[in-house]
């Protein structure tokens, strides 16, 4: 019998919407999710499935004019999205932080990388027990601690020389090394939680290697949870003790990454692991879904997914799907398992 995880993080029927003048944008509808103390959760999709939304909204970060109007994010008890703003301010970054998609879009370009991995420590007062607070400036002890842990967050994201890199501006660093910033920075305040949102992007895959072996360290070493958000099922399958699936703003499956990758159980599931190439084995072609994820304005009524899936058939349409327990910590949306109940 498999031990329990203690949740640390726990969404609640999220949905974050969009009011647009030509209709409303559903980004993400009804999300269940849970992550565990030391767990590190995939979260998959194609690109415009709504997983960078959902991050967005755990950290009410979502851009104007974006609202979160239901139901919970509950970190260690605390439903986030019930806190004034200012007690929000300190569980950002400090407990819950996140490495965004674009570090060259992230990065500050006028600040050196030393200044900004500075600055989130020194908003939070966390420079090993010196208890730094704004307003500035910061007397000559300060500066010193700030500068011995800035240096020591360099070295542990593997960054080489820390005292010359950390006066090197964002332009100088390659875009691994700037993945790798923006990896100490998040680190800083030494988060409980860390939402990893494409971290790999547009990365060689050497490089991709070191960063996910990065991560997979930190959580092992520190204990931090972690959230993958991924496009690709077979990275999230390498480093994930879970993952979920999620197709047009909506969780379509989701369970152990060994029961998902070897059985997928929903048709868009199948279709993702289908596209991923194989270099042992018998020779396949490779087999695309068809189509594109749909316009998140105009859902089709009923299945999202049902216009490209073989499966189709008429009961697909004029409902919403329910997520069905297939198996113990295992649900599908999809009606092959409705119809079986």
């Amino acid at each position: 019998m498999e031990a329990q995880i203690e949740a640390l993080l726990e969404l609640r029927n999220l949905t974050t919407v969009f009011p647009l003048k030509r209709g409303v944008v559903q980004a993400v509808t009804g999300v269940d999710l849970t992550l565990g103390r030391g767990e590190i959760l995939g979260l998959v999709g194609e690109s415009g499935c709504g997983k960078s939304v959902t991050m967005l909204s755990i950290l009410r970060l979502v851009p104007y004019p974006g609202q979160t109007v239901a139901h919970g994010v509950v970190f260690e008890g605390r439903d986030l999205l019930k806190l004034p703003p200012g007690e929000m301010r300190k569980v950002r970054g400090r407990d819950i932080a996140m490495i965004f998609q674009d570090p060259m879009s992230t990065l500050n370009p006028v600040f050196s990388i030393g200044e900004q991995i500075g600055e989130s420590m020194r908003i939070h007062g966390l420079l090993d027990g010196v208890g730094l607070r704004l307003p500035w400036p910061f007397d000559r002890s300060s500066r010193r601690a700030e500068r011995e842990r800035v240096l020591q967050m360099l070295a542990e994201v593997g960054i080489p020389a820390p005292a010359e890199a950390s006066r090197r501006y964002p332009h100088e660093y390659s875009g691994g090394m700037q993945q790798r910033a923006l990896i100490a920075i998040a680190l800083s305040c030494e988060p409980k939680v860390l939402l990893a949102d494409e971290p790999t992007t547009a990365l060689d895959v050497t490089v991709q290697a070191q960063i996910m072996d990065l991560l997979n360290r930190i959580n092992r070493e520190r204990g931090t949870s972690i959230i993958l958000v991924t496009h690709d099922l077979g990275l999230a399958a390498e480093f994930c003790q879970n993952i979920a699936v999620m197709y047009a703003g909506r969780i379509v499956e989701k369970g152990a990454t060994d029961k998902v990758t070897e059985d997928p159980r929903h048709p868009y599931t199948h279709g993702l692991l289908a596209c991923i190439p194989r270099i042992r084995g018998e020779r396949k072609k490779l087999d695309p879904i068809p189509g594109a994820v749909p316009d998140l304005i105009n859902l089709p009524p009923g299945c999202a997914f049902h216009p490209r899936c073989s499966f189709a058939r008429q009961e697909c349409l004029g409902h919403d799907i329910p997520l069905v327990e297939v198996e113990p910590g295992r649900v599908v949306r999809c009606i092959l398992y409705t119809e079986t109940r």
